[in-house]
């Protein structure tokens, strides 16, 4: 992603310290990204959440809904 300058700029939301970060602060695996922007980086961990209960009902729905 590239600002007005072309500069890279992407967003990170770090797993360890709950924080948002700019590309290139901290180790990839403790990342999750990256985002186009802040906002989208802090809310990682709700995309994650709602991308996994999705699953699990696309899951269910395969089996025929009994859940095994």
């Amino acid at each position: 992603m590239g600002d007005d300058i072309g500069r890279n700029t992407a967003f990170y939301y770090n797993i360890k310290t709950h924080q948002v970060e700019e590309e290139g602060q901290s180790k990839a695996k403790d990342l999750l990204g990256p985002y186009p922007d802040r906002e989208s980086a802090a809310n990682a961990l709700q995309g994650v959440h709602d991308r996994e209960a999705q699953k699990s009902e696309e899951d269910r729905e395969w089996r025929g809904g009994d859940g095994r």
